[in-house]
């Protein structure tokens, strides 16, 4: 599962990544200059999903939405407890496994952020949009800057096993390369013992580049490239 700190030989560093911020918090009182610029850029460093709107599929109209603990926390930790759920997340158990699982995120500088994906109104599924190149999956992988990760569960095991998963998945990488124009591909690393997740990424137009060996799992990496976008 991603964490808030980055490698430092990421495309950026954390410190970076913070100071950008700070940069941004200082030009209410220092003028714009040249220096700053570069900055700036990356201050925003995922063009927030709460601005993204809503998507038709096939489905229905698919929304992401970022989560609220003291809205959605009983709901998540539902479904971090669901079997099918648990074997791949490991975050069974009290809400309080799965308050400090997203107060990483939620506490941390933007760089992964926790939402809830709403199908036709209705929360259904919990995604993380986070930023691969600063992320530690990126020692892992040759990373391009503002490559852009997600992560996938279906909270309601009446939504499983029917397509969904690969609808939603098209659905949101296409999001991501909407709203993101410096992100060029979109990048998944689910577990290969997940094989329903894996050909779900594969229907959806991502490819499996190789398998990784990551600390708490071997990995497919998957990456939809935004340069094959309409030939899938």
């Amino acid at each position: 599962m991603p964490t808030t700190d980055a490698p430092a030989d990421a495309a950026g560093s954390a410190t970076d990544a913070t100071g950008a911020i700070h940069a941004l918090h200082d030009t209410v009182e220092r003028p714009l200059t040249a220096e700053l610029l570069p900055l700036l850029a990356e201050a925003d460093l995922l063009d927030s999903p709460a601005n993204w709107g809503s998507t038709d599929t096939p489905a229905g109209a698919f929304r992401l939405e970022p989560v609220r603990p003291g809205r959605d926390l009983e709901l998540l930790t539902g479904w971090m407890n669901d079997p099918e759920v648990a074997a791949y997340w490991e975050l069974a158990g009290p809400a309080a496994v799965t308050a400090a699982h997203l107060r990483t995120q939620l506490d941390g500088d933007g760089r992964s952020i926790p939402c809830l994906g709403l199908l036709d109104g209705t929360p259904m599924s919990y995604w993380e949009i986070y930023r691969a190149d600063l992320d530690p999956l990126s020692r892992h992988y040759p990373a391009r800057p503002h490559d852009t990760g997600i992560h996938l569960l279906i909270g309601d095991g009446t939504n499983r096993g029917r397509g969904l998963g690969t609808t939603l998945l098209r659905a949101v990488a296409d999001l991501v390369l909407d709203n993101r124009p410096r992100c060029t591909r979109v990048i998944a690393e689910p577990d290969i013992r997940n094989t329903p997740s894996v050909s779900a990424f594969l229907s959806s137009g991502f490819r499996c580049h190789t398998e990784i060996d990551l600390p708490e799992k071997r990995a497919a990496l998957m990456i939809r490239e935004r340069a094959l976008r309409n030939l899938l």
